[in-house]
């Protein structure tokens, strides 16, 4: 015979709201209460009945998060995150990857958004016009990676990660970097232009114009960056800035005697290199947890943003440039 919520309660020595509260809205539940239902539960083989919780609540238990790529660390890192604080709070997650296609992540959202309590949009690509179209629809929604469209978003400083990444560049004698961006439609790649451009060091800033965020951007940008006579090269993340490297060894250009090279996001990958990778550091645990949070939180009448800070990591990639900076 199949265990009832009843059930649960009961061994619990809960109520049955109690009981029903811990295991589908838990932010509502005492901690020490809610973990006891969560084991009785366990322990007695309780299974809900989604279908039913549906019916009554109106909520489907599901959340969804929609991706540009999930082969990109940055968004793998953020999924895994999103999926662990939401699983927390009683809901799974529908991860769906748009493959950098604008148009493709917005028949995603159309498609698994109405059936979603929630729709995560991490670093969409599609313009600011079909975002406020998401946003008439009423469904809540929010940005992870971008702001727009008036809904409520999470993001990293990106201008500050730059000042920050430019700044250690500069200690270190440079005085012509390069930077290596992302696609043309990154809304991140635009703040961290922002802040390239508001820079007031004595830093001259070569643009090597928009690549793909992936392995052989990098290698394309390679070929600029030693034709542009710059010491060093910010790309715009790790996976270009290891696209980077392979093309620079292959070259004969060494790192960090020759060209200095910082990337972004910190991946995990960034230390599997030799030499090791300097890279702003985005607390990308962190921006899926509170992407989470802030998508269940109750709304009022303040539309909900947050920033979080980033931290440049130095490891084996910067050094002082050579003492010439002629084009190789």
């Amino acid at each position: 015979m199949a265990v009832t919520l009843r059930d649960v309660a009961r061994a619990a020595g809960v109520s049955a709201a109690t009981a029903s509260r811990a295991l589908s809205a838990p932010d509502l539940v005492a901690p020490e209460r809610r973990e006891l239902v969560r084991r009785v539960a366990r322990e007695l083989g309780y299974r809900p009945n989604r279908a039913a919780r549906e019916l009554i609540t109106g909520r489907s238990g599901h959340l969804c998060l929609v991706v540009p790529d999930l082969g990109n660390p940055f968004f793998s890192a953020v999924a895994k995150a999103v999926q662990a604080r939401a699983r927390a709070t009683g809901h799974a997650v529908v991860v769906a990857d748009a493959e950098e296609d604008p148009v493709l992540e917005a028949e995603l959202v159309a498609q698994l958004g109405g059936q979603a309590d929630g729709v995560l949009l991490c670093s969409p690509r599609m313009s600011g016009d079909d975002l406020a179209a998401v946003a008439a629809d009423g469904r809540p929604v929010l940005l992870v990676n971008r702001e727009g469209a008036g809904l409520p978003s999470v993001v990293v400083d990106n201008r500050d990660g730059v000042r920050q990444a430019v700044r250690h560049l500069h200690a270190l004698g440079h005085r012509r970097v390069a930077y290596a961006g992302g696609p043309s439609g990154s809304w991140s790649d635009a703040r961290r232009r922002d802040g390239l451009a508001a820079l007031d060091l004595d830093v001259e800033v070569v643009d090597l114009g928009a690549h793909a965020p992936v392995f052989a951007g990098g290698v394309g940008a390679a070929d600029l960056a030693v034709a542009s006579g710059a010491t060093a090269v910010l790309t715009h993340n790790d996976l270009m800035a290891l696209g980077m490297l392979d093309r620079l060894r292959t070259r004969g250009v060494r790192v960090p005697a020759d060209l200095s090279v910082v990337g972004f996001d910190d991946a995990p990958v960034a230390t599997l290199v030799t030499p090791s990778l300097t890279t702003v550091a985005m607390p990308l645990a962190r921006l899926g947890r509170t992407a989470v949070d802030l998508l269940l939180a109750p709304r009022g009448g303040e539309v909900p943003h947050s920033v979080l800070p980033v931290e440049l990591v130095v490891r084996g990639t910067t050094a002082p440039p050579p003492e010439t900076s002629e084009p190789r």
